[in-house]
């Protein structure tokens, strides 16, 4: 197994940019995307439907980055609340530069068992959620005059097949579709639209999910022997929150280390 790298220093890359994170507390992806994002100089509205553990993260970041970190509670299955988020976001910065759309919502049960509540409940949160909150913030880089960048994340789960992840695979194939269309209409507006796929970060709350056997077996497909740690995959999304990426849009990148 491949050592986990040291943790990397910030550069300020994204200095003077107002990014928005959604499903930002806990532990996985997105409080990691949260903590890159201050760490690279940007003002960081974390957002997700848990308000405890919100204002716990919320809190936990501010000790290190003070009046930089604002916490705004938001469920993407709610139209009302995703607005309320994008506007909310406007009146403590003055303006969203990045939206990182995290939101999520998984499960494992084999198709010929799924009910329809299963099925509809993960792609509300992981596909109309996604496509809700990329809606706002485009909205809102076009009344600011236009550029803006929105980042989601997918899976290589959207590219593919596993057992028992039908309903997830879908809405993630959803997201890359999504991702590509949005870039083609956002365009125009200088906005630029891309996705990280990841395959398997590790988290505490993912090992409270998802048994031991099968993240064993996860970890095992990918060549350096170990799963991704959220830093990791928040990297890839402060890339392409970043001038750096600046000629990327309507692209999906694989944050995975899995044989082809």
């Amino acid at each position: 197994m491949t050592a986990v790298p040291p943790y990397p220093r910030g550069r300020n890359i994204l200095a003077d940019h107002v990014v928005v994170v959604t499903a930002a507390a806990g532990t996985g992806i997105g409080s990691a995307t949260a903590r890159r994002c201050l760490e690279e100089g940007a003002s960081v509205v974390v957002s997700d439907w848990h308000e405890r553990r919100l204002a716990e993260k919320a809190d936990e970041l501010a000790v290190a980055f003070g009046d930089r970190v604002h916490a705004i509670p938001c469920d993407v299955t709610v139209e009302a609340q995703v607005r309320s988020l994008v506007a909310g976001a406007v009146a403590r910065f003055g303006r969203i530069d990045v939206m990182v759309n995290n939101a999520g919502l998984g499960g494992s049960v084999s198709i010929v068992d799924m009910t329809d509540e299963q099925w509809s409940r993960v792609l509300d949160v992981t596909l109309n959620g996604t496509f809700r909150a990329t809606r706002a913030a485009l909205r809102q880089f076009i009344a600011q005059g236009g550029g803006g960048v929105v980042v989601n994340n997918a899976s290589v789960i959207g590219w593919r097949a596993q057992a028992e992840q039908a309903h997830y695979a879908a809405a993630k194939a959803g997201v890359m579709a999504l991702t590509r269309c949005a870039a083609v209409d956002a365009a125009p507006h200088g906005v630029r639209v891309n996705a990280v796929a990841p395959s398997i970060a590790m988290h505490p709350f993912l090992a409270k999910v998802t048994s031991d056997e099968l993240l064993a077996e996860l970890a095992a497909r990918e060549v350096f022997g170990r799963a991704a740690e959220p830093w990791e995959v928040a990297n890839v999304i402060v890339f392409l929150a970043s001038e750096y990426a600046s000629y990327l849009t309507g692209e999906v990148l694989s944050v995975s280390s899995q044989h082809a």
